[in-house]
């Protein structure tokens, strides 16, 4: 019989599709994977894997056996985590992947209260604002917005109910250009873009009377994170559209100063979302509970 830790590294570089990746997730070398998946194909005599050096894919035989391994060492994760019943309190690994803004401004509370509750957890965040398969990618569960869940996933929500966008700049930039009254007037303004990993670069959108509009700005820079965005608005380069948790201390000091308010768009809150499985891992549980506790403790504070 093959060994099942280099089965289980087979099966985390075929979802993968790269060493690279599989031994990040992993957090092993890809040497250590690559030695694994030679032993594995020796001891089978079958090659499961097609290796370039701009990607791995399984070969026919690999597929079929990932189809079968999946469930089969899910099985065995689940019953390795039953054990967790019988100890004082959970342990084990939770791994989530996060949008960016949660990671930063949504999450360090919750994981701050929620780790000094289950000192056996530990617990593994990547942020990243692309859309990915989280279990695929070896992830237990995610934290996304309700537009770009799939609709087989459990969501609950986490963190604030309500987001806005909004929009602001600094006195001097008002002072030297003028403070625009209505967004269609931000075309004639210096804007500062957001773009996203994926490449898209989006519009910015405002809502007033159930009356929706949308503006596809221009100006000066456009970055990937919100720290060169928001130091380049309070130095005066332009005006900024994001979200209020990015800029609320800014604008508290008044080195912002509010732009368009009564056209700022709310969304909903974030959600954790996990699959519905038989056997949740007892961290992920834990972290539910968890989640859900501090949810209804809040409902009946307000």
């Amino acid at each position: 019989m093959p060994n099942l830790s280099d089965l289980d590294a087979f099966v985390a570089v075929a979802q993968a599709r790269s060493f690279r990746a599989a031994a990040t997730l992993r957090g092993v070398s890809a040497s250590s994977l690559s030695e694994a998946i030679r032993r594995l194909e020796a001891r089978v005599g079958v090659r499961l894997l097609n290796r370039t050096t701009r990607s791995v894919t399984p070969t026919e035989a690999g597929t079929q056996l990932l189809e079968r391994l999946n469930p089969a060492l899910s099985e065995i994760a689940s019953a390795l985590d039953a054990l967790n019943n019988f100890r004082d309190s959970p342990s084990g690994t939770l791994k989530l992947n996060v949008p960016v803004i949660v990671a930063q401004k949504i999450l360090p509370p919750i994981v701050n209260r929620f780790l000094a509750a289950h000192p056996g957890i530990t617990l593994e965040v990547s942020a990243s604002d692309t859309f990915i398969d989280v279990l695929a990618a070896g992830f237990d569960a995610g934290i996304r917005y309700d537009e770009s869940i799939e609709r087989d996933m459990i969501a609950i929500p986490i963190g604030p109910r309500s987001q806005r966008f909004v929009v602001a700049a600094a006195p001097a930039y008002i002072a030297k250009k003028g403070k625009p009254e209505h967004p269609r007037e931000l075309i004639h303004h210096a804007c500062i873009r957001h773009r996203f990993a994926s490449g898209v670069i989006p519009g910015w959108e405002f809502e007033r009377g159930g009356k929706l509009i949308k503006v596809t700005p221009k100006g000066p820079l456009i970055a990937s994170t919100a720290a060169v965005s928001v130091g380049a608005a309070v130095a005066g380069i332009g005006l900024i559209y994001t979200f209020e948790e990015y800029v609320s201390s800014a604008i508290a000091s008044g080195e912002l100063v509010p732009v368009l308010g009564a056209w700022w768009q709310s969304f909903t809150g974030p959600l954790l979302y996990y699959p519905s499985r038989t056997h949740m891992p007892v961290p992920l549980r834990a972290f539910v509970d968890f989640i859900q506790s501090a949810g209804e403790r809040a409902r009946v504070e307000a």
